[in-house]
C-alpha cells in the first residue's frame, strides 16, 4: 500500500477520535416531541392605541418568533390561543426564565439627549408634579442611571430623536483589544442623520450634558458621553452600545432587531409540558430505523461482497459524525430529523454504489490492469455524479433552513449535517477501507471475493435484453400527462387536508380524577377517533392539541380521557391560531420557487440549460404526484409533509444527475450514434445503479412506514413514493423531455472534457 493510503487511514481515525469526544462530552438538545419543554402562555394587552384582538396578537406572535429563533432555539413552537393568547412552547430550555425575560418584553428602543444626570429623588417627584399640574406632556423623562443605585442620581431625558424604527440591525460583538462585548447597531439613512446630529449637539453640550442615553422600554440600557473631537460635525454612520457581558449583549441584540411588539404582553403561565410522542411511538420509530438499516447493510454487503461490506463498516461511522456534528451545533433532534439521518445513511450508499458500478465496468474492459486500478477510475468517474447530487440536495436544504421556520428549519438543517457526513463516510472513509483491502495480494489472487470481478446479474441482463426506452418516448410522456390530470384533480376534488399548523385548531385541558401518563390518554383520544392529536403532560393535567372539531367532538374526547382517568374536568378550551401561518406558508412556497430555479440554474451552469430544464420538469412531477396522491388519500398536509417534499427535489434530481452525468459523458464520446440512442444507452447502463440505491434507501422507508408508527408513518409513505416516482421520472420522464429539447436545442459533441488514462491514482480523473 502506498505512503498516501496510511496518511488518509491515519487521518480518518483521528477525525473519528474527535467526533466520539464531542459525542461523550457534550448533551444534545432533543425536541418538543422527544423529551418535552417549557410552555409559556402570554397574554397581549390592550392599550389607548391598539387593541388586543386577533389581527395585533398575530403582529406580535411574529415579532416573538424571530426573537425566539434569534435566541438559538431551534424548532420552538408558537400559536395564538384564543384572540389574546399565545402558547409559546420551547423544547430543552435550559434557561426558561433568561428566555421568558428576552421574548415577553416590548422592546420599545429610543434615542434620548440627557440634559441633566445629577437629579435627587426628591427634585424628580418635584418636577413630575409640577408636569402634572399643567396638564402638558412634555416629552421629558426620569429615569435612573444604568449603574445608578435605586435612590439616584438620576438622569433628565429629553424626548426621543429616534426610535426603533430607524433601526435596520444589531448584532453583538466583541472589539479588538476588549474584554467586554458591544451591540453594534445599523441605522436607516433617517437614522444615520438623527444619530448624528443628536451625538453632534452633545458634543458641542450647550446648556446640557455631553451624554445621549439609549432607552428600552422604561430603562436606560446605556448613556455614553460624546467626545468633544465630534462637534459640530457628530458621529456619522453606525454606532455600538456598550459595554456587556456576552449573553446580556447577545439578549440586548435579539430585542433590538426583532423590533418592538405591537402591544404589551405579560406571562400568565409557565410550566414543564411532556414530549408529544409517547414512549411506544419513539421506541417503535428507533426499531424501525434499526430494521431498515440492517437489511440496507445486509443487501449491499450481499449485492457487492468484500467492498460493500466495507462500505457498510464506513456508512456506521457515518452515525458518529452526524450526531458530533448535531451535539457541535446544537441543533434540536427530533423524530423526523432522526428518520432524516436515517434515511440519508440510505441515500448515502449511492455513492458507493455508483463507484462499485463503475469500478465493475473498468474491470471488466480491462481486468490486467488490476482492482485497485479499477477501484480509483471507479471513485475518480464517478466524482462529478456524485458531487452534482449531492450539491443539488445541500441547495434544496439551505433553502429549508433559509426560509422555512420550526420544523421545517430544523429538517433542513438535519438534512444538511446528513449530506456532509455521508459524503465524508462514503468517499473519504469508504475510500481508505477499500483502497487497503484490494491492494492487499490475497485479494488480488481473487478477484470475484470483491464483487468488482464482474459487472453483476442486472447489468448483464440489461445488455443482453438491450431495451429500446426512448423509442417509446411519447408513450411515456403521455402515461407521465394521465397520471399529473389525476393528481390535480385530487388536489382540486377532494382537496388538500391540511394540518392543525396551518388551519388552527382547539386546544383543551383536563384536569383528572386520578394521575394517568400522558401515553394512556394519548391511547384513549386515538381510539376515539383522532389518532393524529397532540396529547401532553404537564404536572398534573392533560393537555389535547386538535384540529377542526365540533363541541360535539370535543365532549367525545373528554369523556374518552374520563374513561380512563375516573373522570375529566375540562378547564380550559380555546381555539387556536395555525402554528404555520399565512406568512410561513408563503415562505414555504417560496422556497418550493426557489429551490427549482435553484437546480434549473446549477444544472444548466454544469450541463446545459436544456438538462436543467428536464430535471426541473420533472422534480415538479414527481412533487405534483405525491401531493396528489395525499389528496386522494386524505393524509394530512403539514409542515413534516412540506419538509418531505423538498427531501424528494433532492431525492428526484439526486437520480436525474446521475444519469444526465453518463448521457453527457457518452454524447462527447461517441461519433455517429443519434442523441436519444445515447441517452438510451446511458439509462441502461445506469439501471443497475438505480435499482440498487433505490432497494436500499426502500427497505429503511419501508420499516419506518411499517413498524415506525403514527408519528413517522406519513412522512415515511411520502418518501417512499418520492423515490419510486422520481426513480421512474429520471428515465421516463426527464430523459425523454431531454432528448426533445435537444432536437430543437442541441448539445454540441465537441468534449469540454477529456480522460486521463493512467494506471496511477489518477486514473480516470478528469482534468
Amino acid at each position: 500500500m502506498s505512503r498516501g493510503v496510511w496518511i488518509r487511514f491515519l487521518l480518518v481515525i483521528g477525525l473519528l477520535a474527535g467526533c466520539a469526544a464531542l459525542a461523550i462530552k457534550k448533551e444534545p438538545r432533543l425536541g418538543l416531541d422527544l423529551r418535552g419543554g417549557t410552555q409559556i402562555t402570554l397574554q397581549t394587552e390592550s392599550t389607548d392605541r391598539v387593541e388586543a384582538n386577533t389581527e395585533n396578537t398575530d403582529k406580535a406572535l411574529e415579532v416573538l418568533r424571530g426573537r425566539v429563533d434569534a435566541l438559538g432555539i431551534a424548532e420552538p413552537t408558537l400559536t395564538r390561543s384564543g384572540s389574546d393568547r399565545i402558547i409559546v412552547e420551547l423544547p430543552d430550555v435550559q434557561d426558561p426564565r433568561r428566555a421568558v425575560a428576552t421574548i415577553g418584553r416590548t422592546a420599545q428602543l429610543s434615542v434620548r439627549p440627557v440634559l441633566e444626570d445629577t437629579l435627587t429623588k426628591d427634585a424628580v417627584k418635584k418636577a413630575e408634579r409640577a408636569e402634572k399640574k399643567s396638564g402638558k406632556e412634555s416629552g421629558i423623562a426620569y429615569l435612573l442611571d444604568k449603574d445608578a443605585p435605586e435612590e439616584g442620581p438620576y438622569l433628565k431625558l429629553g424626548p426621543a430623536v429616534m426610535t426603533g424604527t430607524e433601526i435596520t440591525s444589531a448584532k453583538a460583538q466583541m472589539p479588538e483589544n476588549s474584554a467586554q462585548w458591544v451591540v453594534a447597531v445599523g441605522f436607516t439613512g433617517k437614522g444615520k442623520s438623527a444619530w448624528q446630529k443628536e451625538s453632534g449637539e452633545a458634543a458641542c453640550a450647550q446648556g446640557r450634558t455631553n451624554r445621549v442615553a439609549f432607552v428600552l422600554d422604561k430603562e436606560v440600557i446605556s448613556a455614553p458621553t460624546v467626545g468633544q473631537e465630534f462637534c459640530p460635525a457628530g458621529i456619522p454612520g453606525n454606532t455600538q452600545i456598550e459595554s456587556f457581558p456576552f449573553q446580556e449583549a447577545q439578549d440586548l441584540a435579539v430585542l433590538i432587531e426583532g423590533g418592538a411588539l405591537p402591544l404589551p404582553v405579560k406571562v400568565i403561565e409557565q410550566r414543564i409540558v411532556g414530549p408529544t410522542l409517547g414512549k411506544a411511538a419513539i421506541e417503535a420509530s428507533w426499531k424501525a430505523g434499526v430494521l431498515g438499516l440492517i437489511l440496507t447493510l445486509l443487501f449491499i454487503t450481499i449485492v457487492y461482497r468484500l467492498v460493500g461490506f466495507l462500505a457498510t463498516l464506513a456508512l456506521t461511522s457515518y452515525a458518529l459524525l452526524s450526531y458530533a456534528f448535531l451535539v457541535g451545533l446544537g441543533s434540536t433532534l427530533t423524530l423526523p430529523g432522526l428518520a432524516g439521518f436515517v434515511l440519508a445513511i440510505g441515500l448515502a450508499i449511492d455513492a458507493n454504489v455508483l463507484v462499485f458500478e463503475r469500478a465493475r465496468e473498468e474491470y471488466a474492459d480491462n481486468p490486467s490492469a488490476g482492482m485497485r486500478r479499477a477501484l480509483m477510475i471507479g471513485f475518480n468517474k464517478a466524482w462529478t455524479a456524485i458531487i452534482d447530487s449531492n450539491v443539488t440536495t445541500l441547495l434544496a436544504a439551505a433553502l429549508l433552513f433559509v426560509l422555512g421556520s420550526g420544523p421545517i428549519k430544523g429538517f433542513g438543517v438535519t438534512l444538511s449535517i446528513g449530506v456532509v457526513a455521508s459524503m465524508i463516510s462514503a468517499l473519504i472513509i469508504a475510500r481508505v477501507l477499500t483502497e487497503m483491502a484490494v491492494s492487499t495480494k490475497w485479494v488480488q489472487k481473487r478477484p470475484k471475493i470483491t464483487g468488482l470481478g464482474d459487472v453483476g446479474r442486472v447489468r448483464t441482463w440489461l445488455e443482453e435484453k438491450a431495451p429500446d426506452i426512448m423509442s417509446r418516448r411519447k408513450l411515456w410522456l403521455s402515461l407521465t400527462g394521465m397520471v399529473l390530470v389525476a393528481s390535480i384533480a385530487g388536489i382540486f376534488g377532494p382537496g388538500l387536508n391540511l394540518g392543525v399548523e396551518f388551519t388552527g385548531g382547539r386546544v383543551m385541558q383536563y384536569s383528572t380524577g386520578k394521575v394517568i401518563s400522558a401515553d394512556t390518554a394519548r391511547a384513549a383520544v386515538a381510539d376515539a377517533g383522532y389518532p393524529e392529536a397532540v396529547v401532553q403532560r404537564s404536572e398534573k393535567e392533560i393537555s389535547v392539541r386538535v384540529g377542526q372539531v365540533s363541541d360535539q367532538e370535543a365532549i367525545a374526547i373528554g369523556e374518552a380521557i374520563g374513561k380512563v382517568s375516573d373522570g375529566a374536568k375540562k378547564i380550559q378550551d380555546d381555539k387556536i391560531g395555525a402554528s404555520l401561518g399565512k406568512e410561513l406558508r408563503n415562505k414555504a412556497l417560496i422556497a418550493f420557487g426557489i429551490a427549482f430555479l435553484v437546480q434549473l440554474l446549477y444544472l444548466a451552469f454544469r450541463f446545459k440549460w436544456t438538462f436543467g430544464l428536464s430535471a426541473v420538469l420533472a422534480m415538479f412531477h414527481d412533487v405534483l404526484i405525491v401531493t396528489g396522491v395525499f389528496a386522494w388519500l386524505q393524509k394530512p398536509i403539514d409542515g413534516v409533509f412540506l419538509a418531505a417534499a423538498m427531501t424528494i427535489i433532492g431525492l428526484s434530481v439526486n437520480d436525474t444527475v446521475v444519469v444526465f452525468d453518463r448521457i453527457r459523458e457518452r454524447w462527447y464520446a461517441s461519433r455517429g450514434e443519434s442523441f436519444a440512442a445515447v441517452a438510451n444507452k446511458a439509462c441502461v447502463e445506469t439501471m443497475p445503479r438505480t435499482v440498487n440505491t433505490g432497494l436500499g434507501a426502500m427497505f429503511i422507508l419501508a420499516a419506518l412506514a411499517i413498524f415506525g408508527g403514527d408519528s413517522l408513518r406519513d412522512f415515511s409513505i411520502a418518501l417512499l413514493l418520492g423515490l419510486i416516482i422520481g426513480t421512474y421520472s429520471s428515465v421516463f420522464v426527464a430523459t425523454p423531455i431531454l432528448t426533445y429539447l435537444q432536437e430543437k436545442w442541441p448539445l454540441s459533441r465537441a468534449p469540454k472534457v477529456k480522460l486521463v488514462r493512467d494506471t496511477g491514482e489518477n486514473a480516470g480523473a478528469v482534468v
